[in-house]
This record gives structure tokens, C-alpha cells and sequence, in this order.
């Protein structure tokens, strides 16, 4: 049901080991697990793994999920998760990069694959394992937009800046390949990056630049952020980050606190 939905191979193996390991704790049938078990597992599990709140969740979130499956396909009655709520946890707010970091760490750059590949990252907000599947093809740089194929194989178009633009046409001019990714290895036979290549090239550019915490991700927030903070409204930031929920988005999007101040300046404190 999961691949049908469009789930990913990765994450139907996670929903696969999740419900796996609950079974190896609770020896009874499916259809006589009762929700003091799982909540009883759920907290052992914590204890056992010495996990986070939010991990427990996300095996919380799974286990409902199967359940649910079950009873839509009437293979048991009422699912158990139906009195197990989510797990409250702390919002934690994440780091973003300063507009003078990111200046540092496009300075930084002696090489012109990573300043296009940094500078894609920001403009367009996408996810690594969507930079890592673009090709050539999939840039349209006339109308400065590219196609990318986010989880469940969801295709949407994102858009570029012109300093992105530049940059990767310099790039692909540079190039004496024939491998149609858009982003490959500096050395032969110049074989697709992969996640952890460019995991390492970003770790290396931080380094150098004397810039904490650098890494594909924290690109994508500070893009996203900077999209809400100067007046993106939500739903394109949502459509932008490729994300089937509002609330998802909201999760990564940082609030600028001055401006909070600001606003409530205009509107309350006048």
C-alpha cells in the first residue's frame, strides 16, 4: 500500500524494521494486541535505545500507521493506536545561515562546480537527494527553473537566482564529460556525486571558511526561513519546499524575531 502511495523503497524498509522489531516484543496475534502493549513497548523502547522523544514518535507514527492499514482493510476491528496520541516534544529552533556566512562560504570557493552547487542549494531550497538526481537536461535555463523529483517521486518545478545561473552555465562550460548528471566528480571517470559527497564538500567549504555546521540541510532551512521571513506566503513556501503539509513547512521555517517585533509594534503597541 505504502509503494502504491508513492513511498519511497527507504521509507517503506523504515515502516518495514519498525513494525518488525514491535512483533519481536509482542509475541501476541495482531488481531489481540491491545494498547497497553504498545504503550508499554513504546516506553521500553525509549529506555532500551536510550532514544529521543522524537524518535519514539516516529515509531509511534509507523506502528499507527500499519494499525490503521489493518483496519481499512478490515483485518482486525478497531486499531489500538487510536488512544495513543502523539508524543509531545520540545520544538527545538534550528540554525539557520547568515547572509554573512553565506557570503564567507561562497568566497571560499575555488572551485566553480561548488559555487554553482552552493548557489543552486539556496536559490531553489531543494533537498540533497534532489540535487543529487538532477541532470543537465532538467535545467531550463532560459526561464531559470529546473524539475526535481521530491519523496514519493513527486515532481515539482523550482526556480533559480541569477548568480545560480551564471555559475552553472560556467560549470557545464568547464566540463569535458559526458555523464549526463548535472553535478559529477572533479577527477575521471566523473561518476554522479552522491549525498555524502557533497555531505563532505560543504564540511570542507565550512572549514575553510571558518563557518560552523555547514551541511545540505541547513541550506535548505535558511532558504525556506528567508522565503517566510521576507514575505513568501506560506503555500508557495510549502509548494517550494515540496512539503504535503503546511504544518511540515512551518516545522522548518524559523521565525525572525525582530520582525515579530516590529509587526507587533505597528499593530498593538501603537
Amino acid at each position: 500500500a505504502k509503494k502504491i502511495e508513492g513511498c519511497s523503497q527507504r521509507t517503506i524498509q523504515y515502516y518495514r524494521v519498525t513494525v518488525e522489531k514491535m512483533f519481536q516484543y509482542i509475541e501476541n496475534p495482531v488481531r489481540k494486541i491491545t494498547t497497553e502493549e504498545i504503550r508499554r513497548y513504546l516506553v521500553d523502547y525509549q529506555q532500551m535505545n536510550n532514544c529521543s522523544k522524537v524518535t519514539v514518535d516516529n515509531v509511534r507514527r509507523n506502528i499507527s500507521s500499519f494499525f490503521s492499514g489493518l483496519e481499512e482493510e478490515d483485518y482486525i476491528l478497531k486499531s489500538p493506536m487510536k488512544r495513543i496520541h502523539k508524543i509531545k516534544t520540545k520544538q527545538q529552533v534550528k540554525e539557520t545561515i547568515s547572509d554573512e556566512a553565506i557570503e564567507q562560504l561562497r568566497d571560499n570557493c575555488n572551485c566553480i562546480r561548488d559555487l554553482a552547487m552552493i548557489d543552486l542549494l539556496y536559490s531553489t531550497g531543494i533537498r540533497v537527494g534532489e540535487l543529487v538526481n538532477l541532470n543537465i537536461t532538467d535545467i531550463d535555463f532560459e526561464a531559470r527553473e529546473c524539475i526535481v523529483f521530491g519523496k514519493g517521486d513527486k515532481e515539482r518545478k523550482v526556480y533559480f537566482d541569477a548568480k545560480a545561473k551564471i555559475h552553472l552555465q560556467e560549470y557545464l562550460n568547464s566540463r569535458q564529460d559526458n555523464n549526463p548528471a548535472l553535478f559529477v566528480s572533479a577527477k575521471s571517470p566523473h561518476e554522479r556525486i552522491k549525498k555524502n559527497g557533497i555531505e563532505a564538500i560543504l564540511r570542507r567549504l565550512g572549514k575553510v571558511a571558518g563557518v560552523t555546521n555547514v551541511h545540505p540541510h541547513r541550506y535548505r532551512r535558511t532558504a525556506l526561513t528567508n522565503a517566510a521571513n521576507r514575505g513568501m506566503p506560506l503555500q508557495d513556501v510549502q509548494f517550494m519546499a515540496g512539503h504535503a503539509s503546511p504544518d511540515t513547512t512551518m516545522i522548518y521555517c524559523s521565525i525572525d524575531t525582530s520582525k515579530v517585533k516590529a509587526e507587533h509594534k505597528m499593530y498593538l503597541a501603537a
